[in-house]
C-alpha cells in the first residue's frame, strides 16, 4: 500500500497529493510518470510526477477530475492509500541526459497551460538546481484555475502569468506572451517546451514555428493506459486529400518517425495525401492509393 501523506485541493476539480513511494522517489526524473490504482477493481490512471523528495521518499501527483475514477480519487484524504503506484515510467526530459554545459548554454522557454503546470514544474526545478535559469509562461482561463504559482516563482528565472479573461496579471493567450517576449522585448530562445491542453500546444507550435524556435510538446493529455497498448497517444501523420490539398513533404514524415523511434512512441503513417514530394519529385496520388502507398513505406510501429 502507498500511503497518501498530503491531499490538497488546488483549484476547482484540481487536486494535489503527496504519496509515500520511496523507491520511485529515489529513481524518478523530471518528465516521467506513475500509474496509480485505488483498489483491486480500480482503473489504472497514468499521472506525471509533479515533484519528488528523495529524502522523505515521496512523489507528488496532480490530477484533474475528468471522469468517474478521478472523481472518486478526489475523495481520498490524508492517511488513505493507493493499492498500486507503479513507476517511474516513460522517458525523462531530454536535457536530463544532455551534456550539462550544453544545457547551460541554451535559452529555454517553458509554456504551461492549466494542469500542464504540474509536469512543467519539476523540469524547471531541475534546471534551476543545475544552474540554469529559464523563462516560464503560465496560462489559465481564469485566476481561480491557476495552480502552483508560488512554487513556480521560486524556481523560474522569469515568470509571466496570463489569464484568458484578464482576471489576473495580463489578459490574453500564452501565444501573445511568446510573441511579446520575442518580437517586442527581443528575447531569444533555443528551445521551447509546451505542456497543456492540445489546442494550446497546437497554437504554441504555430507561433514558435513562425518565430523559428524548436519546440517540444507533451502527449500527456491523450495518454490513456500508460503502456502504449491502447494506441491513444500514437503519433499519426499523413497528407491532405481533396481539392486544395497542401503538399506533404516525405522528409518531414521521416523526421517525425525518427523522433518517435528515439523516444519509444508508436507511429502511424496513415496516408500519403493527394500531393507528396519525395526526393525532390512531386507526386499526384489518387485517393484510392493514398493509404496503401503510405503502408508500403513500412514506417508504422
Amino acid at each position: 500500500m502507498y500511503k497518501i501523506l498530503k491531499a490538497e485541493k488546488l483549484a476547482d476539480k484540481i487536486y494535489l497529493m503527496d504519496v509515500e513511494a520511496p523507491r520511485i522517489a529515489k529513481a524518478c526524473q523530471p518528465g516521467e510518470f506513475v500509474i496509480v490504482r485505488m483498489d483491486e477493481r480500480g482503473e489504472r490512471i497514468p499521472l506525471t510526477i509533479c515533484d519528488y523528495d528523495r529524502e522523505k521518499g515521496t512523489v507528488t501527483i496532480v490530477f484533474q477530475i475528468v471522469g468517474a475514477s478521478t472523481e472518486r480519487m478526489a475523495g481520498l484524504k490524508t492517511g488513505d492509500s493507493f493499492i498500486d503506484v507503479v513507476g517511474p515510467l516513460g522517458n525523462p526530459s531530454e536535457f536530463v541526459h544532455d551534456d550539462l554545459e550544453e544545457v547551460k548554454n541554451r535559452k529555454y522557454l517553458f509554456v504551461a497551460g492549466g494542469v500542464g503546470t504540474a509536469p512543467v514544474y519539476p523540469q524547471v526545478k531541475w534546471l534551476k538546481e543545475h544552474g540554469v535559469s529559464v523563462d516560464v509562461i503560465m496560462g489559465s482561463k481564469t485566476k481561480d484555475l491557476l495552480i502552483l504559482e508560488d512554487e513556480m516563482r521560486t524556481v523560474a528565472g522569469n515568470l509571466y502569468v496570463t489569464t484568458d479573461d484578464g482576471s489576473y496579471e495580463r489578459k490574453g493567450m500564452v501565444t501573445e506572451v511568446i510573441k511579446d517576449l520575442v518580437v517586442n522585448q527581443g528575447k531569444k530562445y533555443d528551445v521551447c517546451v509546451a505542456i497543456g491542453p492540445m489546442i494550446m500546444m497546437k497554437f504554441t507550435c504555430l507561433m514558435t514555428k513562425e518565430l523559428g524556435i524548436p519546440t517540444i510538446v507533451s502527449l500527456n493529455p491523450v495518454m490513456v493506459d500508460g503502456t502504449g497498448m491502447c494506441g491513444a497517444c500514437r503519433v499519426s501523420v499523413g497528407g491532405e486529400s481533396g481539392p486544395g490539398a497542401r503538399i506533404c513533404d516525405y522528409s518531414w514524415v521521416e523526421a517525425v518517425h525518427a523522433q518517435c523511434i528515439e523516444n519509444g512512441i508508436s507511429f502511424n503513417y496513415h496516408q500519403t495525401g493527394a500531393k507528396l514530394i519525395k526526393d525532390g519529385k512531386l507526386y499526384d496520388i489518387p485517393r484510392k492509393l493514398q493509404h496503401t502507398q503510405a503502408h508500403k513505406a513500412g514506417l508504422d510501429t
